[in-house]
């Protein structure tokens, strides 16, 4: 089960490396891996690509979509970044701090798989922006805007 879930994460090969020897990306992966091996219907994620940098970020989105779909996993994924909440889900539930309450639920109606193609696109920016406002609001900020 290790090498097929090392295989899942584009990691063949790489069994008997030390977490010295691997980037920041191969390291999450690893840590991903780690998590399929016990083949779970749910994953909880929370901030997994926040230290990296945007281009592994990118790419890892991407790659736990593929997983998404292909092992047909629920995932939660917490994250403060708005590109990579409306890029990788479905649903986005917006929260709000002190007292922690959820303010809102934002359906991000868009087909998947998703490709890169479709952060460069109006309905992407659109989604933004409402999460963007909806932040702002959250955070007490006045007029809604951060």
């Amino acid at each position: 089960r290790v090498a097929a879930a090392l295989a899942l994460v584009g990691l063949e090969g790489f069994g008997s490396h030390f977490p010295r020897e691997l980037s920041g990306g191969m390291q999450m992966r690893v840590s991903i891996a780690r998590a399929l091996v016990n083949e779970p219907d749910l994953l909880l994620m929370d901030e997994p690509f926040g230290a990296l940098d945007e281009i592994t970020r990118n790419r890892l989105d991407a790659d736990l979509i593929a997983l998404w779909w292909q092992r047909h996993l629920t995932v939660i994924f917490v994250t403060h970044s708005i590109y990579e909440a409306v890029f990788l889900s479905t649903r986005v539930v917006v929260m709000a701090a002190r007292p922690g309450r959820v303010m809102k639920e934002v359906v991000i109606d868009e087909p998947h798989p998703r490709t890169s193609a479709f952060r460069v696109t109006q309905r992407f920016a659109t989604y933004c922006k409402e999460l963007a406002e909806l932040l702002a609001e959250a955070s007490g900020s006045p007029g809604g805007h951060a």
